[in-house]
Parts: C-alpha cells; structure tokens; sequence
C-alpha cells in the first residue's frame, strides 16, 4: 500500500503542510481507550497516550466497548436516521434524561425544551437564533403596547380631557404649540420615527473576552479571537466582548448599549412621556471553563455579576458547556459549581461518545418560542442513532451512583497536582497551572527571547505550543494541542480512565521539556522520525 505522503494532498494541503511543521504530521489507525495508535515508517503500529481527547469528546475514551457494541447493534437493527418531520420518541427520551440531569443538579424543576443539531457550533448558533426570535418578539410586543396606549391619550386629548403641556414637545425636539388633536398626531409621528430608529438598532451580543464558541458565520462573532473573527466582520453582528477581570465592566457596557422606547400616557389630565428599555440585548453567552482561550475557569463573583445584570436587563444567559460538560469536571454542568444558571445550555462533544456527531440545546421553558421548530431545522439533527447513542452515555455517565462524575474529579486532581509540582519545581518555565477535573492546561512563560533559536523563532512566530506539541508527540508518544487562542497553554483532556502511569508518562514528559527551555540540556526540542 503506498504512503500517505506519497499521495497529492487535496484534502487541506495548507494545514497538512503546518502539521509537518511541528513534527504532528502523523496517521492514526486505531484507537482503543486513551491511547490512539499511529501507523510508523515501517507500517508498524506505536502507541500514543491521547492527552487531547477529541478536544473534550472522549470523556468515555475512544471506542468504549459498551458502546461499540451498542452502535454494531443499532446498525444491525437499521435504526432510521433519515425519517424527517415525523416523531422522533428516542430524541424525546434523551431530552427527558438531559432535564433529569440537569434539574438535579440546578435543583429548580423548570423544563428545558431541547433543539438538536450536528456540532457544538450549530448548536450555538441555533441558540443565538433563537435569543434573537425571543428578542424580536418581545419587541414587537412593546412596539405593540404603545401603540395600543395611544388610542385612550388620542381620545383625552379630542375630548379636551387632556392638553399637552409646551416641554412634552422639546423633549421630541419639535417646536412647542398649542395643545389639539392636530399638535398631538405631530408628536406621535414624532415619537414614531425616534422608537423605529431604536427597533432598527442591531441585537447586542455579550460574551466574556478570551470566549471560543465556535468559527461558523454567526458563532465566529462571539470567539474573542480576532485572527478567526476579524475576515467575516461584515457577515454578522458584532458581540461586546467583557473583561472578566474588571468588576464593573459589565454593567459600563450595558449602560453603554441601552437605549428606549418611548410612549405616551396622560397624568392628571396632562399627556406625558414614558420611556423603557428597548429589548435590544439578544444574549450573554459564556463559557464556565473557557477551552480555547486558555483553560481558564470564570470566578463565581464575576458568574454572580452575569446573572444579576442579565436577570435586571431581561438578557438571556447562553451556557456553553460543549467542552466542560457532561461530566468532565466532576459534575454534569461546569457552571453549577459556579453556581450560574442559564436560560439556554448547549450541549455536545462527549455527548456522542466519540462515536454519533450529536449535539443539544436546551432551553428554559419559560423562555421557548415553539415557532422556532418551524423556522429552524437540519437535516441529520434528531436521528434515531444519534439520540439512542447519546441516551447510552448518559446511562454510561449515571451508572454505579455517578462512578463517572468521581472518577473525573479524582483523576483530574491527580493529573493536576502532577502539573501543579512540575509548576513548582519550573517556576521560570512555566507560568500557571489551571482548570478543574479533566479539563486542565499548562501555561509556559512566552519564550520569544529563549537563547535557542528555533524555540525563539517558534514563540515569535506564535507556534510554540505546536513546538511543544510535536516534541511530546515525537520524543514520548503523547498527544495533545496548545489551546487555540492561547499557544503557550498546553491542553489535557483525557478520558476518565487516565491511569497513574500515563500520568507519569506526562511527568517525565514535561519535565524534560522544561531541562530543555532553560538549558539543561544540551539539545533542542527534537521531533525524531518514528
């Protein structure tokens, strides 16, 4: 059979060539736990400890044999997965088994109505489509009321039961006149064109910097990073992105973009000027635990700060727990231990089990559109296998008292007390520790004035985690990534079966990358041949 590298590469040559680059140009060929298997010159398969985990989907590792064999036998019973406008009972029972969850661990009995889809970024995106039906409506409701209010202040006024007072017409910018029927239909026109000037305003989209929830056209606008943002500005509304270390700026930003509405009422027989807010705030979307922007997790006071000012302005609160949930960190939902609760969560990644391409959004009842099942859908959303599928893991996830949910909380204090002492005998190496569970990252102090060339050319260029990723790849058959928007920020998100000798397999690992950056030893970071 002739090599991979001997074929035209058609398939994203570009990233293939950056793959080179680091030394991650590699084909896996199997996969079994935490450990894929790559095909090496000789055709032979080398073992390599995935510390990666499909970016957080394989909380239950690579093909879990329970759940390998529920797929050959769902296959064998020719599940549909193309029945279409019709009901979908397996999709019904694994919206029923979310709530379940979820509602233990909020500890509120509140319904959430779930929308699936294919990937966590559809998922997002559908939920941000949703906010903005929501928002939409609601604005047409209050355009609506002051219309309505109109007619009784129409009639005092032709009934000489009201007048309007000279300052109600200064405060539309109109020259003050003589109260009748005449003045007051000028004032409303007036009015009128000042509140459709407002309803016009495009939605504001919140979200905390650092944030990752997608590059899809819509969700590409709520990632912070502006190298994937900042080619499509013109596609899609642009979001305001919050400091998450500044007390205070998320109510300076809100203040910033409100805006209202104006109506009219009478008062003591005189007609005056009501304002509201425009529903102009369509969603907060946030991250507990944010992957790409570095493996960092939101403190509880700036959680608190977001349900506050979102609950005082009527703006709905997006969860993403794409990465950080169903499990991951020891409980089912990152942000319970944070104590935020959303109006919307999504859901995906391990929820297909490293096998279904399956994701969920889940949204509050009180705040559903059922009009939006009409308006929205997708093709391979809602199938059979995928529902069944995910309705497996979670049974996976729940089993032995929820062994899973332990399991993630004591091997991710493992694994991170092993980062935590690598940390502390480099301290001039490496620069923080974090996350929580099994999602937890490494940051290296920025190297791009390091005595070795290529690992200061490396920092320079921005690749330096791809640097380090290659050698552990290489040199100690460990795979896993720097975290997209933050390259000095090593990833770790294994399975829930990480053993104490994989553990120590990343010890010896990154302590040798560490001899290595300060000068230990006398050799780079080498990316051998297999």
């Amino acid at each position: 059979m002739n090599s991979i590298l001997d074929q035209p590469q058609l398939a994203e040559p570009f990233l293939g060539s950056v793959l080179a680059s680091a030394g991650l140009d590699v084909e896996y060929i199997r996969g079994e736990g935490n450990t894929l298997f790559m095909r090496g010159a000789d055709g032979r398969e080398i073992p390599v400890v995935d510390y990666a985990g499909g970016y957080g989907s394989l909380l239950l590792g690579h093909n879990h044999p329970a759940l390998t064999a529920y797929a050959k036998s769902l296959l064998d019973a020719r599940v549909p997965v193309h029945a279409q406008f019709s009901l979908h009972p397996e999709a019904n029972r694994l919206a029923l088994a979310l709530n379940r969850v979820i509602q233990r661990e909020v500890g509120d009995e509140e319904p959430y109505l779930a929308i699936f889809a294919n990937s966590g970024a559809e998922a997002n995106e559908a939920a941000v489509k949703h906010a903005e039906l929501d928002r939409v409506l609601r604005l047409q409701a209050v355009l609506e009321k002051i219309g309505t209010d109109l007619e009784p202040v129409r009639s005092a006024v032709r009934s000489d039961l009201a007048t309007v007072p000279p300052a109600v017409f200064e405060q539309l910018g109109l020259t003050p006149q003589a109260s009748s029927p005449a003045a007051l239909e000028e004032l409303v026109d007036a009015l009128t064109r000042l509140n459709a000037v407002q309803a016009a305003r495009p939605p504001v989209l919140l979200s905390p910097e650092g944030s990752f929830h997608g590059k899809l056209v819509g969700s590409v606008q709520l990632t912070h990073n502006e190298g994937y943002r900042a080619p499509f500005k013109a596609l899609a509304t642009q979001a305001r992105f919050v400091p998450v270390d500044q007390p205070g700026a998320l109510r300076r930003i809100v203040d910033e973009e409100r805006s209202t509405l104006l109506g009219l009422t009478v008062e003591d027989g005189l007609v005056k000027v009501t304002a509201q807010d425009t529903p102009v705030f369509c969603a907060f979307m946030v991250e507990p635990i944010q992957g790409e922007g570095g493996i960092r997790e939101l403190s509880k006071e700036f959680a608190e700060e977001i349900q506050r000012v979102c609950a005082e302005i009527d703006c709905p609160v997006i969860i993403d727990e794409i990465q950080s949930g169903m499990g991951r960190t020891g409980d089912f939902l990152a942000s319970s231990a944070l104590g935020l609760r959303g109006d919307y969560y999504t859901l995906a990644k391990s929820l297909g089990g490293g096998i279904a391409k399956t994701s969920a959004l889940l949204i509050r009842e009180s705040r559903y559109q059922g009009q939006f099942e009409l308006i929205h859908s997708s093709t391979f959303a809602k199938d059979g296998f995928s529902s069944l599928i995910a309705l497996k893991v979670i049974e996976l996830i729940e089993a032995d008292d929820g062994r899973v949910y332990r399991l993630a909380a004591e091997r991710g204090t493992r694994l991170k007390d092993m980062l935590a002492s690598v940390h502390k005998d480099y301290p001039e190496v490496v620069k923080d520790v974090r996350g929580r569970g099994l999602m937890t990252g490494i940051e290296f102090h920025d190297q791009s004035d390091a005595p070795a060339p290529p690992i200061q050319e490396a920092a320079r260029a921005g690749l330096f985690g791809y640097l380090l990723a290659g050698h552990l790849l290489r040199g100690h058959r460990i795979r896993t990534f720097p975290t997209a928007s933050a390259a000095n920020t090593l990833r770790f998100e294994p399975s829930v079966f990480l053993s104490d000798d994989e553990i120590q397999q990343l010890d010896t690992a990154l302590r040798d990358i560490c001899d290595i950056i300060r000068g230990n030893y006398q050799r780079p970071l080498s990316l051998p041949a297999t």
